[in-house]
């Protein structure tokens, strides 16, 4: 919900009214995200929609829009500490690819950390790192943050 929610909005629903939130999303479709399974166990999720749907991304000054195109994105993900590594990310980047160009999106777009070939704390990359984007066919769009890229991806009209 931190992308779907004004700073003030999510600190007034955090915790039970933000989840709550969250299920009438789920609720009412279209699916907010992708999950990954592994052995029909869910093992990742990735939350994507249209970029209309998330209000923080437009009063970001880093994350703003680049441009007036109707984009979807990709804004976080959540891997099981066994899968991270596994290119479980990479996978559900792709999935999200397919998956908006079927709901008609001609461009993804996700706003990974780079992390610049360090190590980081996994809390602080929940928007995925830049190599998984890049492996996934995004380029880098913009960049008004030494650590925040915003990449995309073109999508064709072909399922």
């Amino acid at each position: 919900m931190w992308w779907r929610l004004t700073g003030g909005g999510f600190s007034r629903g955090k915790g039970a009214g933000n989840r709550a939130a969250f299920r009438r999303i789920v609720g009412k479709g279209p699916p907010p995200g992708l999950l990954a399974y592994v052995d029909g166990a869910p093992v990742g999720w990735c939350a994507l929609a249209p970029r209309a749907d998330y209000p923080r991304l437009e009063h970001s000054r880093v994350l703003k829009p680049i441009d007036d195109r109707p984009v979807w994105s990709v804004t976080c993900f959540f891997v099981a500490r066994p899968h991270r590594g596994a290119g479980v990310t990479v996978r559900l980047l792709r999935a999200a690819a397919d998956h908006a160009r079927k709901h008609g999106a001609r461009i993804l777009e996700g706003y990974p950390t780079d992390t610049h070939g360090r190590r980081s704390a996994d809390v602080w990359v929940y928007t995925g790192l830049l190599p998984a984007f890049e492996k996934a066919g995004f380029r880098e769009a913009a960049r008004r943050s030494r650590s925040r890229p915003i990449m995309r991806r073109r999508l064709s009209g072909r399922s």
